[in-house]
Order: C-alpha cells, then structure tokens, then sequence
C-alpha cells in the first residue's frame, strides 16, 4: 500500500474523537498531538513533567489537556489508568528513551526496556477495556538489529549495551504489537493494533546519551540528514487514522526508510516470530504483573 506525499494536511476530520499520547510534549508527539487537535480531536498528553506538557499544551491550537503519566513508574501508570473514566478511541504508545545510560526504573526494569516496552504494555492493558477504535506503538528501524534475551531482558546478568538495549527494546514493541493483535483477534474484538516508525526524525531523543562528544556528533548528523520532527511524526498519523490491517506496520518511504511519506513497510524476521511475541507477552505478564484483559483470549 502506498500513498504518495499524504502529510499531516490529509487527516480526516477527528472531530468527537479522544486519543491518547505519551511522550505528547516533545520529539515527534508534540507534532503528532498538534496535528490531531488542529483536526478537530480532543488529546491528552499524557507526560512525566506536567509543567513541560502545560507549555507544550499552550502552543497547540485545539482541544488538548495535560495528565502526568510516568512510564518507568508502575504506580504511576496505575493511577492514570485508574483516572480514567471515560472511552479512548485511539492510544498512541509514543514516549521513548534511547541510547541511555544503565538505569533503572521505579520497578528496577533496565530503564529502555522499562519505558519502551514495558510501560506501555502495562498501560495498554489497562486501558484496553476502554479502547474503541486501536492502539498505535511507536517503534523504531533500529529493531532490525535487536534480539531479544527473555532469561535477561533486564540486562542484569549481561555486560550493559545501552545501543543494544534500545535495539532490545524497539524490536519488543513490534513484538507487543504482533501479539496483542493476534489476542484482539482471538478474542473477537474489532480493536487494531498497528506500528509506525518515524524513520530519522530531528528530535531531542538522540541526546540522551550524557556522552559530550556522541550527542555533538549527533547533532551534527540531525542537521545534515534528518528529516523535520513534524515529517517524522507522518507515519504515526497515518496509522493511526487511515483503515489498515491489524498488526500493519508504517515507516517512510523514502531510500532505507529513513526519510519520506508514509506506507506500509517491512520487518525482519525476528520482529515476525510469532511464538518469540507470545514468550515476551507472558514475560511482560509476569514481570509487570497485569495481564491482557479480555478473559476469552487467554487460552487462545
């Protein structure tokens, strides 16, 4: 599938509709939750920094408002969970961290594994009763290079990686999308759940490695070869707002996917191992402590 040039100026109308965004104040979700307010939805940044996300809800023109949700916090996501009250059509996993590093959360996950995958798998599974429409999970290119170690996905017994563990991380959230697609269905529910990745995108999340010299020369390769955050926001927008397959997959078009308009786009064979997504599912489970909750799936 491929539709050429489709921008963040083809959005339907999103009117009456509720999306869900973490991360929504920077990177790629400040463009994303700009975008889907100017067309007409109600969004909720959903953020760690509650005085940042207020800054970044000011400069949005639409309906938006501001709930603090911490990701590397189990207690946190609990309690946004437990807040809402109402339906979401859309919850768009965003937030991420990269190249950190050795962290760990609230919980003591490795902090990438923690925030990228984790969190959002706890998150999901407790607004999942409250979805209508799908859940859209940002991944990334770099799960081409991931594997995933379940007798150690928390890097407490191997020599700490932190590109590893983004890798790890990344090719977690395609698996996550696999299988919960593959539950929804079983369970006969009309839920989707899609990925996208924003290719190279200029934002603020290749500067986290505390590393003076890696994040300079960082800096410099953002301006020479990344596409804008609002570009690399495209794909998210086009998952989650146009009729796609469940379990479909959004990158850019364009040489490596790296750069370009929004369509569906491969993965490696790892992020397609279906019995590897059901381990990681029932390992997230355990370790999370909060399950799928639609009872009819659990013995599919």
């Amino acid at each position: 599938m491929s539709t050429p040039r489709w921008t963040a100026a083809d959005l339907p109308s999103q009117d009456g509709r509720i999306f869900v965004i973490t991360g929504a104040n920077s990177g790629i979700g400040l463009p994303t939750t700009r975008a889907l307010a100017e067309a007409g939805a109600h969004v909720v940044l959903a953020v760690r920094d509650v005085g940042r996300g207020e800054a970044a809800a000011r400069s949005i023109s639409g309906d938006c408002e501001v709930r603090r949700l911490d990701l590397a916090d189990l207690a946190s996501i609990h309690a946004f969970a437990d807040s809402w009250l109402s339906e979401v059509d859309v919850l768009i996993n965003n937030a991420g961290v990269m190249r950190t590093p050795e962290r760990r959360t609230a919980d003591r996950f490795e902090l990438q594994i923690g925030t990228n995958h984790l969190g959002h798998f706890a998150l999901t599974n407790l607004l999942l009763p409250r979805v209508t429409d799908r859940v859209v999970t940002v991944a990334s290119g770099a799960h081409r290079g991931g594997s995933i170690s379940l007798d150690d996905l928390n890097w407490q017994r191997r020599s700490y990686q932190r590109w590893a563990a983004y890798q790890q991380s990344k090719l977690a959230n395609l698996l996550f999308t696999l299988e919960l697609q593959r539950r929804l269905t079983a369970a006969g529910s009309p839920i989707r759940a899609l990925a996208a990745h924003p290719g190279y995108a200029a934002t603020n999340l290749q500067f986290r490695s505390e590393r003076g010299l890696e994040d300079r020369v960082m800096a410099i390769a953002n301006r020479l070869f990344a596409q804008t955050d609002e570009a690399g926001a495209r794909p998210t927008l086009f998952a989650a707002s146009q009729d796609l397959p469940g379990a479909s997959y959004v990158g850019p078009d364009g040489l490596g996917e790296h750069r370009g308009y929004p369509t569906l786009v491969g993965r490696t064979a790892a992020a397609s191992d279906v019995e590897m997504a059901k381990r990681l599912w029932i390992l997230s489970e355990e370790l999370t402590g909060v399950e799928f909750p639609l009872a009819s799936a659990q013995s599919a």
